[in-house]
């Protein structure tokens, strides 16, 4: 059986005259790995970063909240001005389903029942429907 190689099996490999011969360590580095799937490792990454689910709380809970958000509305009503809190609210997750929980020490400007938000002194708000918990300080 002939193959269909049997030709050129026994030629001299090819040397150029314009070009050195390449060093080995850069021969090698021709056949290093690489990434054939560009961002395969962050949407890996992405998938397997956890968040929560947000709570629903309770009737007392409720009613509990609703206490702590009319006491800080009565701190913030001018001449008041903004209160010192500790609030716990929800985050959403910017890219999948869930978010966080986040506990932060806030100045608080006002609470805006018409919609529905606690506006902090830096203009940010806060959705009342993401609140958890509102702490005052000693």
């Amino acid at each position: 059986m002939a193959w269909h190689y049997d030709d050129i099996l026994d030629l001299q490999r090819p040397v150029s005259r314009k070009h050195a011969p390449m060093p080995m360590e850069e021969r090698a580095a021709q056949f290093s790995p690489f990434a054939a799937l560009t961002g395969y490792e962050d949407v890996i990454d992405e998938a397997a970063r956890l968040t929560a689910q947000p709570v629903e709380l309770g009737e007392d809970a409720g009613k509990e909240l609703n206490e702590q958000l009319a006491r800080l509305a009565a701190l913030t009503d001018p001449p008041g001005g903004p209160a010192a809190v500790e609030l716990t609210w929800f985050e959403p997750d910017g890219i999948k389903l869930g978010g966080e929980y986040l506990t932060r020490l806030v100045s608080v400007r006002r609470v805006d029942r018409i919609y529905r938000v606690v506006e902090l002194a830096d203009r940010s708000v806060i959705p009342l429907d993401a609140l958890l918990n509102i702490r005052f300080p000693d």
